[in-house]
């Protein structure tokens, strides 16, 4: 499977992204659930959610506007209060930036995930030493690491802040508005370099480049986890929540 390794970690990556995706959005509607049944009230489960993610929120629009400003382009209005959007999504908080040219627009547009994943790396590979489970040779290492990451020092901290962070780093519609006219042009220049003779300076860039897709894929993976861990428990409070009031959230 010679042809499989240049590939991997594109490979890995859109498989771990689609999967966080799919559970992502799973997890966010039953969290949305359990806050309605509690609160029996729309606009204070809007509330809740947005103050859960707050963390997440601050971080995403805060690093457009960092990078908006890094990059000389003008910013507006800066929000963290939720809005529900005419087409039914929720949007959790905004920046207005003025319009510019398109890989500016690229740059601010990709600065929630980019930072969102450096971030979210840090806390798995430092706070939470996620390395260590690298060693495990057995379910009860398994079982030793993980109770070792659970009796770290604000352990909770960490993995709230992973997950929030996590969560809601992914770019919106609106943030990825520029990002088709920018990979039409970047693939026109790599075309016209690869007319001109360049195809072995490209093929050397395979390899650096299917690197930071796996390392792009593990801080995926590590989401994921995160994630999974949650569902369950609320997915069970949002069954009970249901039974108890005879409520079922549509």
């Amino acid at each position: 499977m010679s042809w499989f390794q240049p590939y991997s970690g594109l490979i890995f990556f859109v498989l771990s992204l689609l999967m966080y995706l799919v559970v992502q959005r799973r997890l966010h509607r039953e969290i949305q659930g359990v806050f309605l049944l509690l609160t029996r009230s729309p606009a204070l489960a809007l509330g809740l959610f947005a103050l859960l993610f707050f963390p997440g929120v601050l971080i995403h629009e805060a690093s457009h506007w960092i990078i908006a400003k890094l990059v000389g382009v003008r910013t507006g209005k800066f929000s963290l209060i939720p809005q529900l959007q005419p087409d039914g999504t929720l949007r959790l908080g905004y920046v207005e930036a003025a319009p510019a040219d398109v890989f500016r627009e690229t740059l601010i547009g990709a600065a929630p995930f980019m930072s969102g994943v450096l971030t979210v790396g840090w806390i798995a590979l430092f706070p939470l030493k996620i390395m260590s489970f690298g060693q495990i040779q057995s379910v009860a290492s398994f079982w030793s690491a993980l109770a070792e990451m659970v009796s770290l020092p604000d352990f909770w901290l960490w993995f709230y802040l992973a997950f929030t962070i996590s969560s809601t780093m992914l770019p919106s519609a609106s943030d990825r508005r520029a990002w088709l006219p920018a990979l039409l042009i970047i693939s026109m220049i790599l075309l016209i370099f690869l007319l001109a003779g360049a195809g072995d300076w490209l093929l050397a860039m395979v390899e650096p480049i299917n690197r930071i897709l796996s390392a792009l894929a593990l801080v995926f993976v590590f989401s994921l986890l995160l994630h999974v861990c949650l569902i369950l428990p609320f997915w069970l409070l949002r069954r009970f929540l249901s039974r108890i009031t005879g409520l079922e959230v549509i």
